[in-house]
């Protein structure tokens, strides 16, 4: 079977089948949360993250402490990153595949906490190597793009295997989707896990919180030989046409308020696919920074923003606003 006819991983839990269909309104089942789990701490602690306000990178446990209380008002899913100590990067990133890695680490206690909890995997290399790029890279220091995506392939089986829902590619390799497609078929896994393709992941400005957050600031060069440029809406559009051709069971666009016009390009182009929107950390800041100085409301900014994004075709938003959504939405 080839991976675009597959089409129970798109709805085999009831979160991701929620995220079928038309809406229009600001719902907690349609917002997935973005946390951090590192070995940075111990397994019972957490630190702030700088430059990110009110973001934290947690231990294994304290991650389980923080998300208690919002699972019980609410929340529905979220999309986990892997931060390890620097010793532990090496040039192939195979640590990342350790089952000592805090990724393979957490989630078999998340999906024991946790059984209702749709769990989304950050699918990168870009934490575990040495030289910090998304890819593994050729002796003249440049993408392997084969070798990479033979790596993510085995990376998503491993989270799979532990207890992922959801595999979220976001290196922007060339071919990935389809490379673990046909991995999740061979194990007879494909029809339990769902891809969240970072199909139009655009090289931008506002990645620096995150990039603190992740440790994963590129030791030399850039990454805009794979990501995209931001003035490019056609190399969006054939993104997307790739990694739909190649089974995508969902699409992404990132970062999300300065791309509203590709967001709304894409749900045109594809509206059987469920779309999401990633408000990245640059985005968050701006907000938070923006209400702290007295510019406006906090609550009424973010909600008339990812109302916005609603109205542009998004139906899933990637927000770290999510604790507080869920206390606002509710009310």
């Amino acid at each position: 079977m080839e991976p675009d006819h597959l089409l129970h991983s798109g709805y085999f839990n009831e979160t991701i089948r929620s995220w079928q269909g038309t809406h229009s309104h600001l719902d907690v089942r349609y917002l997935i949360y973005p946390v951090f789990v590192t070995d940075l701490v111990s397994f019972d602690d957490a630190e702030e993250i700088p430059n990110f306000p009110n973001q934290f990178r947690f231990g294994p446990n304290k991650l389980i402490e923080h998300l208690s209380p919002l699972v019980s008002k609410g929340l529905s899913t979220i999309l986990l990153f892997g931060v390890i100590k620097s010793e532990n990067k090496t040039p192939d990133g195979q640590y990342a595949l350790s089952p000592q890695s805090p990724v393979r680490q957490v989630l078999p206690l998340l999906r024991k906490e946790f059984p209702s909890l749709t769990i989304a995997c950050d699918l990168c290399l870009c934490s575990y190597t040495s030289h910090g790029h998304c890819g593994l890279l050729n002796e003249a220091g440049h993408i392997d793009n084969e070798l990479t995506i033979k790596r993510l392939s085995e990376l998503a089986l491993s989270y799979v295997y532990v207890g992922a829902d959801i595999i979220a590619p976001s290196d922007m390799m060339d071919g990935r989707i389809s490379e673990i497609k046909r991995s999740l078929i061979d194990v007879k896994l494909a029809s339990r896990c769902a891809v969240m393709s970072y199909c139009s992941k655009f090289a931008s400005c506002f990645y620096g919180p995150f990039r603190d957050a992740a440790q994963s600031t590129p030791s030399f060069g850039d990454r805009r030989s794979y990501q995209l440029p931001v003035y490019s809406a056609g190399l969006a559009i054939r993104a997307a046409e790739r990694d739909v051709k190649e089974g995508a069971d969902i699409l992404m666009v990132k970062p999300a308020q300065p791309f509203l016009d590709i967001v709304k390009d894409l749900k045109q182009y594809y509206p059987n696919h469920p779309l999401a929107v990633y408000q990245v950390s640059g985005e968050y800041a701006m907000l938070y920074h923006a209400a702290k100085a007295g510019a406006f409301d906090l609550k009424t900014a973010v909600i008339e923003t990812l109302t916005g994004m609603r109205r542009a075709g998004a139906d899933i938003i990637i927000t770290y606003f999510t604790p507080q959504l869920l206390d606002w939405l509710q009310k």
